[in-house]
């Protein structure tokens, strides 16, 4: 059974550790991710942008997936099914499908626009009984055409959201979506610091997590992230594994490759990235 995020990233923050967001793009990606959870023991994330969401078909296609596949493989850690990067059309297209979280990024709106749309949608959100999540400053790099530069966030504009009800924030800190280029400056904690002394006991978020250094990774979890995203890692670690066995020439005597086995590399390398990530976060054994 699915459930909403708010529990296990309460429980996280308290206990110092963060549940990793892991994005997904199809079944094997979704497959891989969901086992790794129940032999790690860990709470998880899928998360699903709006692209990867209409790839597959509809959130409501990925909903029923996730579902179906979260019952039959057995899998009893907890699972939040949250959109990433949402838009204000894409949050109630997530909620009509059966989501269990979502999020708002209205943090490229004017801060009042932004503070308006989030209090309907926690509104909404919570009636449901669903987690909501929300942005303050963009981050770095390019999702899903969202672009961000980024901006670090202001901490007196996160409490501004935070005192909406959301139930756990995104905060910019110079953190970028995709790799991160040699002469990336790192993550201000000084504004973490800020923006954690704002916010009091709520959850933060940590985008792009791809590339940050470990010992910046703790110390984020050590200033109230309890959510770390990553997808550029798990891409990469697929694509890596895929182009190692077509490379080897194992197709069907010149009749092409099974697409079971041709994909099954890149479901491994999926796997054990998680697990890399899940140990570095301290989740494993905190379902």
């Amino acid at each position: 059974m699915l459930v909403s995020a708010k529990e296990m990233l309460a429980k996280a923050r308290e206990g110092k550790y963060a549940v990793g967001q892991f994005n997904i793009n199809n079944l094997e990606w979704t497959k891989a991710i969901l086992l790794t959870a129940q032999e790690c023991n860990s709470p998880v994330i899928l998360g699903v942008s709006e692209g990867a969401g209409k790839y597959m078909c509809g959130m409501e296609t990925v909903a029923a997936m996730v579902k179906a596949m979260d019952e039959s493989l057995g899998i009893t850690v907890p699972v939040a099914l949250h959109l990433d990067h949402g838009s204000y059309d894409g949050c109630y297209k997530c909620i009509k499908a059966g989501f269990t979280s979502i999020m708002f990024d209205g943090s490229h709106f004017p801060i009042e626009e932004n503070v308006a749309k989030t209090t309907e949608l926690v509104n909404v959100s919570h009636a449901l009984g669903l987690s909501i999540e929300a942005e303050v400053g963009s981050i770095g790099g390019e999702e899903d055409g969202v672009v961000g530069a980024g901006e670090c966030a202001d901490p007196n504009e996160c409490k501004m959201i935070a005192d909406l009800g959301v139930d756990f924030l995104a905060a910019g800190i110079g953190n970028i979506h995709g790799k991160y280029p040699e002469n990336w400056a790192g993550l201000s904690f000084e504004t973490l610091e800020a923006v954690n002394k704002a916010v009091g006991e709520l959850p933060l978020v940590l985008h792009g997590g791809t590339g940050i250094p470990d010992d910046m990774i703790k110390k984020a979890i050590s200033l109230g992230v309890a959510k770390i995203n990553v997808n550029t890692e798990c891409q990469l670690s697929f694509q890596e594994a895929t182009r190692e066995y077509i490379e080897a020439g194992k197709d069907l005597q010149g009749k092409g490759f099974d697409p079971r086995k041709l994909l099954a590399p890149g479901f491994e390398a999926i796997k054990a990235k998680v697990k890399e990530k899940m140990e570095l976060f301290g989740s494993v054994n905190k379902a």
